[in-house]
């Protein structure tokens, strides 16, 4: 386990990251799609008030493909419409876009066995349609342990953002009882890219599990970056699903 974690470290310091999905955070956890299944997190509409600027994002999505037993596929981006626009500013835009491959590199708790699950998620930023036209590189480092009272989710992420920039990314989630239908859950992050101001966001919100395979979620998230409040309502779904013909 030791040598495992110092081997992430390492990868941490030296490569550029970024932590993606699991819906309705920020941050993710160290576990993946199973073999020959997709997973599809999916925000239909969701509100954001960025100083005096509000945007409504219809649809955000991210797609898990999980392609090995412990490995997966994720694909993700979100449709942004501004409300509040100057003259010249675009309507809509197509943000956040990016591919990476999600590997866990320790199985644990999450996939059903004894200890930490650890994982590791590195990819490509893609570039947006009418917003930020570079590309980046990413990172991500996930410890996940969970008790019979609560889970929590470590992500430490450095990033190459699609302007060219060193970023960190520092989050935890905290999750209730996995037992629970309905769990209250909560997230921090602080994120800093270089030359920039910092972020720091808390989120709360629950998730509701109605089956194996579906869950709906809702989150409230206050953050601040720099002198900027930022106030979003996340509401949506993960559902996951068999690629395979049924026989």
């Amino acid at each position: 386990m030791s040598r495992i974690l110092r081997t992430l470290a390492a990868m941490l310091l030296v490569h550029a990251s970024c932590a993606w999905a699991y819906r309705p955070f920020d941050s993710t956890d160290a576990d993946v799609a199973h073999e020959g299944e997709a997973e599809i997190e999916l925000g239909p509409v969701q509100w954001l008030r960025e100083g005096s600027k509000r945007f409504l994002q219809a649809p955000a999505v991210i797609a898990n493909i999980g392609f090995s037993k412990d490995r997966e596929l994720v694909i993700e981006g979100r449709h942004e419409i501004a409300l509040d626009r100057e003259p010249g500013e675009p309507h809509s835009a197509l943000v956040d876009n990016g591919v990476f491959i999600k590997q866990v590199l320790r199985r644990g708790v999450l996939q059903d066995e004894s200890g930490p699950s650890v994982a590791t998620e590195y990819g490509v930023l893609l570039p947006s349609v009418n917003g930020e036209r570079g590309t980046g590189l990413s990172l991500a480092g996930i410890v996940s342990q969970r008790w019979q009272a609560a889970t929590v989710h470590l992500n430490a992420a450095l990033a190459r953002t699609r302007e060219h920039e060193a970023d960190l990314f520092l989050g935890t989630i905290f999750e209730g009882p996995i037992s629970w239908p309905v769990r209250p859950v909560a997230e921090i992050f602080t994120e800093r890219a270089s030359g920039g101001p910092r972020t720091h966001s808390r989120l709360i919100g629950a998730i509701w599990r109605v089956r194996d395979g579906l869950s709906f979620d809702v989150g409230v998230r206050s953050a601040q970056v720099g002198g900027e409040a930022i106030h979003q309502l996340r509401l949506g779904l993960t559902w996951a699903f068999s690629l395979r013909k049924q026989s």
